[in-house]
């Protein structure tokens, strides 16, 4: 902040200029009331100043922070008091600020329109004041139409507006008309109102797509899209552009209105919980009173909000609100309604209508447009657990009851994935009815399957059951999933005993032709499960042997036997999947992906693709550690659209998970990105949010950088760091979260930030054996702080960097590190020695890593395009490092350095062939204008003719020159690349050496004269 203060020693220009610097600074603070309060002291300075013009900024600026902030409403007595300084003097007032004053004319009529409180007779008072003193001033009657509409539409009067609209449109565009995309958004807004979302989201794609940009857009037009996309079903538009757009409004007071959007957005679209930590970062916004409207339009949404809360309950669970007191949903809910509704009443009775009160109750009366789209970013899900079903009622009539079984009975038959509910149902039914043995047998059998290791008592009381009711064979294979359940329980050799006895009288029966075939295998499946259990413990040898002898038993009793039994079909299926993972473990992966295979064909082709789905994904892990990338993805998209909606949720961000890494590895960073975001929203439905969930965000975060969807990666990877912990993620994740984050930030602007995510990681990787990682971190970081403007700070991090080059043995990370210091250096006041020696030592330690590169070709022909673009730096930084009052003498001096150094870089150039031909035209074109500045142009002249020589008349390389334009690689470094003849590197080479060649033989004919 600078230290201006009106009453220091010096006044007059001097004090003028400092109150200058002052508000500048004070204009890049954050909005609120500390900026605010910064521009009322910087008012009360300028007053103590005899220049009429320093009043007249200083109100100017204090306006300007008021109509950006949430304290508009005391923009109107600066800009009366900057009135009558005009009406009184208007010669006080420059060029810059008598424009300003017309400006602002604008806010003044948004501004009233924004408060209640003023009539709408003074408005249109206002109106006619406005066009008037436009028309004196030779202004277009644009921006007076443009306000006119707003106030027509404000009020409802449609036919107005439409009228006032045309006009607006119609009339020229000047220097008061508002930026195309303040013009944009508000006419795409005019086109929501009637109804026509897609013509809006038409109008507004050139602000979307970042062709027209202000301080406010497009961060309005991105949040104002959100309900249109929705609407339109166009989700992924809308999740990107509310990633995009609260990024950009969250730290902006003024932007209220904005800011509800995008909590409109969350409540219509399934994300509650993330509306609920938007409403908390800012508490403010309940209560700030200095802009009503867009009061108004938060707590018509925050209204909106909680009722879907209290509507999926419970109503009393604790939300943010006014701070103050604790709030339940419920209790915000009336709350903010009651507000909204209140406020709005007030418009409607300044207004004479009933339009703003109308639109308050619509917006809050909205349903949800989808029922959850995933964003990428961790929330809870906020809706409650669904609640157990309520009982059945008995069944009045008899046939309801057998109709019920028939039912359950077809479904467990079948093997539906509902079967065990449908018998919970007939349980329910028959609570007061005296069933059959065989239908209590098989009620007690499937709730003994809904209990998991915890229901072998119930298939004991099945058993005895089924034994009642005739079926001994039934009942040997009740007992066999009794031993079973104890196995996956961990008591394997009790489960092995217990299951001897079934397995051998179910056999004997079945040679008696006393039982079936579907009960003998029942049994005889339930011992190889138990073998294969206790193999995955642990067993090796005779076991897998034993294990293998099980299963094969199972195929030779059913193969061949299934028909049209669903249930034979799935033991062949089932026993096809235990001998894979026998292969498996024997480190038979062929093998084991084969009989994998025919499991999952197995399933499918019985009618049961659920089954299929743990088999294909375990075929995918042996597909892709055999290094088909191609089968893997196969099985992965089959085992997702076999599991469909019978997926756990965990599972399913597993399957999801893995697909995006594998089409991720095949360069599809769209489709892999999609992946990731469904990965990371089951994740969270699993209750998996901080450990998978976080692993699917960096994943998705990481795609997004790919695609330079910078924003929305920052948003996601942003939400991702607080769950990701060393130990349970890797610090190498953690490191690469920080990196892509560094680098989103740095590609935003937001170069302060960077630096902090990228010292951050740098910090961790300090730690590990291999310091490549650590020294890239350390460089980027110093390109983030000189970016920032702290150069000190920038000028240590390229030191520390640098001394890291240096152990690890990188020469090219070195030299960058001291072009770089070079560079900041001459920043500095009285720095041209300092970045001199700089450039001098970056020149030297490339020299020297040419004499000891040796045979390595490659290598020696990246260390001379090095030191070219060493020389080639060294020369722009003396030219730029002459001072424009040093004697001419002084400045020819360092011109000729400056061009001895760029000369040396065309040499080396050179000496690469077409491998550096861009490289060498752009050095050649300096060396041009450096002769010319020496007033050569003879010489200037013959390097204009070389670089048109090099690219040939089309353009196109010369000769063999074909390849060109540098491409960083992972250190910095440059590489060449293939490019298009004619691309348009040439083309501005050309024509620069076009015009170069102009201006000389112009000089030398003057110069013959």
């Amino acid at each position: 902040m600078s230290g201006f203060d009106g009453a220091a020693a010096f006044d007059g220009e001097a004090a003028f200029d400092a109150l200058r610097r002052a508000m500048a600074e004070n204009s890049e603070e954050p909005e609120g009331p500390a900026r605010n309060a910064r521009a009322e002291q910087l008012l009360a300075e300028a007053e103590k100043l005899t220049i009429p013009l320093a009043v007249i900024e200083a109100l100017g600026h204090q306006l300007k922070v008021y109509n950006y902030s949430s304290e508009k409403a005391k923009m109107f007595v600066p800009f009366a008091r900057l009135l009558r300084m005009w009406d009184e003097r208007p010669e006080d007032f420059d060029e810059y600020e008598t424009h300003s004053l017309h400006w602002v004319f604008k806010w003044m009529t948004a501004g009233m329109l924004d408060q209640p409180h003023i009539p709408l007779a003074a408005m249109e008072k206002w109106l006619g004041e406005m066009e008037h003193r436009y028309r004196l001033a030779g202004h277009s009657e644009r921006a007076v139409r443009s306000a006119e509409y707003s106030v027509a539409a404000h009020i409802g009067d449609r036919a107005r507006a439409e009228r006032a609209y045309a006009a607006w449109l119609a009339a020229d565009r000047d220097a008061m008309a508002d930026c195309h995309a303040c013009e944009l958004h508000e006419q795409g807004w005019w086109q929501v109102r009637q109804g026509r979302d897609a013509e809006a989201l038409d109008l507004w794609a050139p602000v979307l797509e970042g062709e027209f940009t202000c301080a406010h857009e497009p961060h309005a037009a991105l949040a104002s899209s959100l309900a249109p996309l929705l609407r339109l079903g166009r989700l992924e538009e809308a999740r990107a552009n509310h990633l995009r757009g609260f990024r950009l409004v969250r730290s902006m007071e003024s932007m209220r209105g904005a800011y509800a959007d995008h909590v409109e957005f969350c409540a219509l679209s399934g994300n509650e919980a993330r509306g609920l930590e938007l409403l908390a970062e800012r508490p403010a916004y309940f209560t700030d009173d200095g802009h009503p409207r867009s009061r108004l339009d938060f707590m018509a949404v925050v209204a909106l909000l909680m009722d879907r809360l209290v509507e999926l309950g419970p109503a009393d669970r604790p939300v943010p609100g006014p701070s103050g007191r604790s709030w339940t949903a419920a209790e915000l809910a009336a709350h903010a309604r009651e507000e909204a509704l209140a406020l709005a009443a007030r418009f409607d009775e300044r207004n004479g209508t009933s339009h703003v009160g109308e639109r308050a109750r619509a917006r809050m009366a909205q349903r949800p447009l989808v029922d959850r789209l995933p964003l990428g970013v961790r929330a809870a899900r906020t809706v409650a657990a669904p609640p157990p079903a309520p009982p059945a009622p008995v069944l009045a009539q008899e046939p309801d009851l057998p109709a019920l079984i028939a039912e359950a009975r077809r479904l467990s038959d079948t093997l539906q994935p509902n079967a065990v509910e449908a018998w919970a149902a007939v349980a329910r039914a028959a609570q007061d009815v005296e069933l059959d043995p065989r239908d209590r047998a098989e009620i007690a059998d499937h709730e003994a399957m809904d209990r998991g290791p915890e229901g072998a008592g119930l298939f004991e009381q099945a058993a005895e059951l089924y034994a009642q009711a005739g079926d001994p064979g039934e009942a040997l294979a009740a007992h066999a999933r009794a031993a079973y359940v104890r196995a996956l329980a961990g008591e394997i050799d009790e489960a092995l005993t217990a299951v001897a006895g079934p397995y051998d009288e179910v056999l004997a029966l079945y040679a008696a032709d006393s039982t079936g075939v579907r009960q003998t295998a029942s049994v005889v499946m339930s011992r190889a499960r138990i073998l294969m259990r206790q193999v995955q413990e642990g067993g090796e040898g005779g076991i897998l042997s034993e294990a293998e002898g099980a299963v094969r038993e199972v195929l030779a009793l059913v193969e061949g036997r299934t028909e049209d039994d669903v249930r034979l079909a799935a033991r062949v299926a089932e026993a096809q999947a235990m001998l894979a993972e026998l292969a498996a473990r024997t480190g038979d992966v062929e093998s084991a992906a084969e009989l994998f295979t025919w499991a999952a064909e197995g399933f499918v082709e019985a009618g049961l693709p659920w089954f299929a789905v743990e088999y294909e994904a375990r075929l995918a892990g042996l597909l892709h550690h055999l290094g088909d990338l191609a089968g893997t993805e196969r099985a992965l998209r089959a085992a997702l659209e076999h599991g469909g909606p019978h997926l756990e949720p965990v599972g399913r961000a597993q399957l999801r998970l893995q697909l995006a890494e594998v089409v991720g590895g095949r360069g599809l960073a769209e489709e892999a990105a999609e992946h990731a975001l469904e990965a990371a929203h089951w994740a969270d439905e699993a209750g998996e949010g901080r450990t998978l969930g976080a692993w699917a965000r960096h994943q998705l975060g990481g795609y997004l950088v790919r695609l330079g969807r910078w924003a929305e990666a920052a948003e996601v990877l942003e939400s991702a760091l607080p769950d990701l912990r060393p130990e349970t993620h890797g610090d190498g994740v953690v490191v690469q979260t920080q990196w892509w984050l560094g680098d989103c930030l740095s590609e935003l602007g937001e170069h302060r930030e960077a630096a902090e995510r990228r010292l951050q990681a740098a910090e961790i990787a300090r730690h590990w054996p291999e310091q490549h990682d650590h020294a890239t971190l350390a460089h980027l970081a110093a390109e983030s702080l000189g970016a920032a403007g702290l150069p000190a700070e920038a000028d240590r991090a390229y030191a520390r960097a640098g001394g890291l080059w240096r152990e690890i043995g990188n020469v090219h990370g070195l030299i960058r590190s001291l072009r770089a210091r070079a560079w900041l250096a001459l920043r500095a006041e009285d720095g041209t020695d300092a970045a001199r020696e700089l450039m001098a030592q970056a020149v030297q330690e490339c020299e020297a890593a040419l004499g000891d590169v040796g045979s390595d070709e490659e290598a020696r022909a990246r260390l001379v395009g090095e030191l070219g673009h060493t020389h080639r730096q060294f020369g722009d930084l003396l030219a730029r490092s002459v001072s424009e009052d040093a004697e001419d003498d002084s400045i020819r001096a360092v011109l000729e350095e400056a061009l001895t150094q760029v000369a040396e870089s065309i040499v080396l150039f050179a000496s690469l062939g077409g491998d550096a031909l861009d490289a060498r035209t752009g050095a050649e074109l300096a060396a041009g204008w450096l002769a010319a500045d020496l007033s050569r142009p003879e010489e200037a002249a013959a390097r204009a003719r070389a670089v048109l020589a090099a690219y040939g008349s089309d353009g196109s390389p010369s000769g063999d020159d074909t390849t060109g334009r540098d491409r960083r690689d992972a250190d910095g470094g440059t590489e060449p690349t293939r490019r298009d003849a004619g691309d348009a590197t040439a083309q501005a080479r050309r024509a620069e050496a076009a015009q170069m060649l102009a201006l000389m033989e112009e000089q030398m004919e003057e110069q013959q004269d």
